[in-house]
């Protein structure tokens, strides 16, 4: 679970967002009028975004007497299926209708990357290879999608750019080649940080091994190529790297790639490509 701090402050920006100066339409509703409300998922889905979905109401409340009790079925992580109802909130009615969309809006995106991601792992589940989400997020909402690429069964890259070295094309080109921007890397990054280089070619990936690169980024490489790619870097006569694929990462592709010998497999589809899940909240008559 990410730290609270992030997940409040996700869930203030949103509620300011949607509430702006007050929800004129809730106010409709009398103030001492409690309720129960239901939700309930659409369709088959991994469930993701409880924390963010709880915190909404929080902060609804957090400078009043009332309180929104929510009882949860199921975990994060975890399959639910077509109509079934997640949880149940109990309180002001005015409160649960505030909220709803809000806490449904980090619900459905959460849900659906966790979801999308698990659809993926299962072309892998034979394999030891691991899947990667990539930087391609929702701006703003980062840290949230990669707490959902995990519980879809996935594995979170670098969270930024501030934890991890991956040296690509235009990285290299103002760096004048492959090894120097390498040899630059060694000599002002934490040794503790992994280097990574994005490959497009045999012959980039050969000067890279020479350079003693860490990981290969194997950018846009049909089968064939990636085959003469492992063969390669098991003959380096320097210590073998790491071999991670991307670009053109399909469903129809990832069985067989997995078979292909390589550790990682990173897409940027699971993180931006996402179908929201659908959740509907009715209230009890």
């Amino acid at each position: 679970m990410l730290p609270y701090s992030i997940i409040q402050s996700q869930v203030t920006q949103a509620l300011a967002e949607d509430i702006g100066s007050g929800d004129i339409t809730a106010a409709l509703i009398p103030k001492e009028l409690h309720a129960t409300a239901h939700l309930i998922c659409r369709e088959n889905a991994i469930l993701c975004g409880k924390s963010w979905f709880d915190e909404v109401f929080q902060q609804l409340t957090s400078n009043s007497e009332e309180s929104i009790t929510i009882d949860w079925n199921f975990q994060d992580g975890e399959s639910i299926t077509e109509n079934q109802r997640i949880c149940s909130l109990t309180g002001s009615a005015r409160t649960i209708l505030t909220g709803e969309r809000t806490a449904m809006n980090f619900l459905q995106t959460l849900s659906g990357t966790a979801t999308t991601t698990a659809n993926y792992v299962k072309y892998l589940k034979n394999s030891s290879v691991k899947l990667l989400d990539t930087r391609k997020t929702i701006p703003g909402l980062r840290e949230a999608q990669k707490y959902a690429v995990f519980c879809g069964g996935a594995y979170n890259h670098r969270h930024g750019l501030f934890d991890g070295i991956l040296i690509k094309e235009n990285h290299i080109m103002a760096a004048g080649s492959i090894t120097k921007a390498i040899e630059t890397a060694r000599a002002t990054s934490p040794h503790t940080l992994k280097i990574e280089v994005e490959v497009e070619t045999l012959e980039e990936l050969q000067e890279a091994l020479e350079a003693k690169a860490d990981i290969l980024l194997l950018d846009n490489m049909d089968n064939e190529m990636l085959k003469q790619a492992v063969t390669l870097n098991q003959s380096n006569k320097k210590g073998q790297a790491k071999l991670e694929v991307s670009g053109n990462i399909t469903h129809e592709r990832l069985e067989s790639l997995a078979s292909i010998g390589i550790d990682y497999i990173s897409t940027g589809a699971i993180t931006k490509h996402l179908t929201a899940t659908d959740f509907s909240l009715r209230f009890k008559k």
